[in-house]
């Protein structure tokens, strides 16, 4: 497999590993958005989130939150967390290897919250929101 997160893990290509498990690993993202952007990947290699198993995803979210709290309580300034994924291309993944990316924010770092990702009119639509809801739970 010509991935590079699956790369990472087996230990070919080096990184700055923050946390690690038997089922995740945690390192220093090498192109940051902010000081300690931190990427959260599963060990076994599935290429976008939707493809998880619950099992799965609930480790790999265990760890988020593990490697969130080792953020906060280490770094010094940090005021918040962005914690976020992008899957399949439309929605911005670049790596096909389900990741995590963890944002440290800062008091003032001129950084937008998720709402600013993508803008709708359309999500104030009380019909809308109905349609989109009946669709889903149908």
């Amino acid at each position: 497999m010509d991935c590079i997160f699956c790369k990472i893990i087996a230990g070919e290509i080096p990184c700055f590993k923050v946390y690690e498990d038997e089922k995740t690993l945690a390192f220093l993202d090498v192109a940051p958005c902010a000081d300690g952007h931190t990427m959260v990947i599963p060990k076994k290699h599935a290429d976008a989130f939707v493809e998880m198993t619950p099992e799965e995803s609930g480790a790999l979210f265990e760890a988020v939150n593990k490697v969130s709290n080792q953020i906060m309580n280490k770094m010094e300034s940090i005021t918040g967390l962005t914690i976020g994924m992008n899957t399949y291309p439309s929605a911005g993944q670049t790596v096909m290897h389900t990741h995590v990316h963890i944002f440290p924010r800062y008091e003032g770092d001129g950084g937008g919250t998720t709402h600013s990702i993508v803008d709708s009119a359309k999500s104030a639509d009380p019909e809308y929101l109905k349609k989109i809801c009946e669709l889903l739970t149908e």
